[in-house]
């Protein structure tokens, strides 16, 4: 049995990734390519309740450090129970989110030492990494108003405010020109734009997996 795909969805807030993962997962289906959509933080108990700290308690305030091994510690759940034996049984697994985002947000957000936030990344995965990485690039204001617009009540990671949040998509500008996995997708457009290219990507990233004779 072929090893599945494994692809990760990144950005800043608001930049669209449960909608596109909703839309890709959609075009899978009609690919008859058997899938996982699941979202880090999360996809396992450890992940879920990581979540709960780190993103709803936004009454707390904890030091950087303590942040990233948080993170750390749902992914190496998630990479042990979840991505792999997907990954093994021949499923393609789409992550909203993954390793980028922790060097986005805590190392250059947060200002930890990039080379040491990539080593304990390394260290939480065992050393894997996404077949393909898609970073959803939109303009921070952007993004803060489609998600003031859809009625969403700001998780702490958003309060941090516009300064930190440009900070992350400078992080991941920066990251996205010199890790090799990583392409950018400009996610100003609309949802079926953005999926269009999201596509066209794919397949030509991944066409033994991806194609686009089906619609």
């Amino acid at each position: 049995m072929a090893r599945g795909r494994f692809i990760a969805l990144e950005g800043g807030e608001g930049a669209g990734k449960s909608t596109q993962a909703a839309l890709l997962s959609a075009w899978l289906d009609s690919l008859d390519v058997p899938h996982l959509v699941t979202r880090e933080p999360g996809g396992t108990p450890v992940g879920e309740a990581v979540r709960s700290v780190v993103l709803e308690r936004t009454d707390l305030e904890m030091p950087a450090q303590s942040e990233l091994f948080l993170y750390l510690a749902s992914r190496a759940a998630f990479v042990d129970q979840v991505v792999r034996p997907a990954l093994a049984a021949g499923r393609t697994v789409i992550a909203d989110r993954f390793n980028l985002s922790t060097m986005a947000y805590q190392g250059y957000g947060r200002g930890l030492d990039l080379e040491e936030v990539r080593r304990a990344v390394a260290l939480a995965t065992g050393g894997l990494e996404p077949d393909l990485t898609i970073f959803f690039d939109v303009p921070v204001g952007q993004g803060v108003d489609r998600q003031r617009k859809g009625g969403l009540e700001p998780d702490r990671m958003e309060r941090e405010g516009a300064t930190f949040m440009q900070r992350v998509r400078d992080g991941y500008l920066a990251l996205a020109r010199t890790e090799p996995k990583v392409r950018i997708v400009s996610a100003t457009g609309s949802p079926e734009e953005v999926h269009e290219n999201v596509r066209r990507l794919l397949a030509a990233e991944l066409p033994e997996t991806f194609r686009l004779d089906t619609v």
